[in-house]
């Protein structure tokens, strides 16, 4: 192995590190050889540049970390700036803002946006535009952000100027007090309105998605409310309504009584006799409160984005 003082630290700032693997660490996972080879860093974050694409095995690129070595294998650690460092900084992203006064900020946030920096997703994000955007709100936690949507779900989303509105924001949501509508198209012919009352938890195999798992084994409880609004020939336009804000609540939802959303590649297949979409079908439409300061009763709307409503179009 390369000498360890001189690929000390983030080794986004050398050469390329290559690294021998010893006889001992047969049999054992990849990402727990780099824990061994590289102490000085955390586990997750060696599994983040597995999944990035920043770890070869005998010159392959590898992003399983839980792929096996037999030993003696070369690990390269391709150089690359470490992106987490831009997570933090300010960003001049354009924002289509539907209301703003001292306490709040309440924006239109188009499909593509991601909300909060994450992996593969370190810069450019709706965090990234509001530290531009807001002086002093890196000094709220995550940016005043308390709520998120999906990347590719567009609507509106409330952000706290003030540490003191963003804990009362979080109370709100913890009360299900606030109100959240969103139109979604989604697969097949729905007849009536409903309700889905299902935990939803981490998929035991695919954790990156989402799935209905029992709250004995760490599901929490989500419900939605659905409501039709116009039935086409193999697909149904709804509005759903949020008691609770799980991680993908309506796509999970939707899907587990076979109406997925149109678009959505991740709970979903493409039904062939409807037209291809970019994303899910998915826009948050209506968002209520009451203003952290004020108490008043608050309420705004948006109207479907445009990519939606040239979807709703060809279905004529």
């Amino acid at each position: 192995m390369e000498n360890p003082e001189k690929n000390s630290g983030d080794y986004s700032r050398t050469e390329d590190l290559i690294l021998d693997v010893p006889d001992h660490c047969a049999g054992r996972r990849l990402d727990q050889v780099l824990a061994e080879l590289l102490p000085q860093h955390s586990r997750n974050r060696l599994q983040g540049w597995i999944r990035d694409e920043n770890v070869q095995v005998d010159g392959r690129v590898e992003t399983e970390p839980k792929r096996k070595l037999y030993g003696r294998e070369k690990i390269t650690l391709r150089q690359k700036a470490d992106e987490r460092e831009t997570a933090e900084a300010a960003e001049d992203i354009p924002l289509d803002i539907v209301f703003e006064d001292d306490t709040l900020l309440v924006i239109n946030k188009p499909a593509g946006l991601v909300v909060h920096p994450g992996s593969g997703n370190w810069s450019g994000t709706l965090m990234n535009a509001l530290l531009h955007y807001v002086p002093g709100i890196g000094e709220v936690p995550r940016a005043g952000i308390v709520h998120r949507l999906d990347k590719d779900t567009s609507g509106l989303l409330v952000v706290a100027k003030t540490l003191e509105a963003q804990t009362d924001l979080v109370r709100q949501l913890q009360a299900r007090t606030v109100k959240r509508q969103y139109l979604a198209l989604v697969n097949g012919i729905v007849r009536r309105d409903n309700g889905i009352d299902a935990p939803i938890g981490r998929h035991h195999v695919h954790r990156t998605k989402m799935a209905i798992v029992p709250e004995n084994r760490g599901g929490k409880p989500a419900i939605t409310r659905y409501r039709v609004l116009e039935q086409f020939s193999h697909c149904t336009l709804v509005e759903c309504s949020l008691e609770t804000g799980r991680t993908h609540q309506i796509r999970v939802h939707m899907a587990s009584i076979y109406h997925s959303l149109v678009g959505d590649q991740v709970y979903g297949k493409p039904d062939p006799r409807v037209p291809a979409f970019h994303r899910q079908a998915l826009h948050a439409t209506r968002l209520g409160l009451v203003h952290p300061l004020s108490c008043r009763l608050m309420q705004w709307e948006v109207p479907m984005p445009e990519d939606m409503r040239e979807l709703i179009e060809s279905l004529y």
